[in-house]
């Protein structure tokens, strides 16, 4: 009986997989088995990574505009700024603060001057 060669399906998913696996290190890149279980927990890690991403850098953003603010006022902090922005309505989120506080501080102290002589007036004179 005469030998029968095996289709082309399963080499072709394997080799999708190791272009996947390309970088991998010792038999990560190398042995199917091992890359498969390799790949799901890259796909894992980075899935989980993505939501730990935003949290860091939303934390970064609030520490240097806290660390500006604090600076020019004496008695002002990022809590009550982000409270002033809300009262009087202004749609800055906080990466655009950190980027302003970054390369124009004078900005952000002008935008936080104004912001609470318009809240303190509003609170003083009972419009709010």
């Amino acid at each position: 009986m005469t030998r029968i060669k095996r289709g082309y399906i399963a080499r072709r998913r394997r080799t999708r997989i190791r272009l996947f696996a390309s970088s991998f290190r010792g038999s990560h890149s190398r042995l199917t088995r091992a890359i498969t279980q390799q790949k799901i927990r890259a796909l894992i890690s980075a899935h989980r990574d993505r939501g730990k991403q935003k949290r860091n850098f939303r934390r970064l953003w609030i520490t240097r505009i806290n660390a500006v603010i604090r600076e020019g006022g004496v008695s002002y902090s990022y809590s009550k700024l982000i409270n002033d922005l809300y009262k009087r309505q202004l749609l800055l989120n906080r990466k655009i603060l950190a980027q302003i506080a970054i390369s124009n501080r004078d900005c952000l102290y002008m935008i936080s001057n104004e912001i609470r002589k318009e809240v303190d007036w509003k609170e003083y004179t009972g419009i709010i």
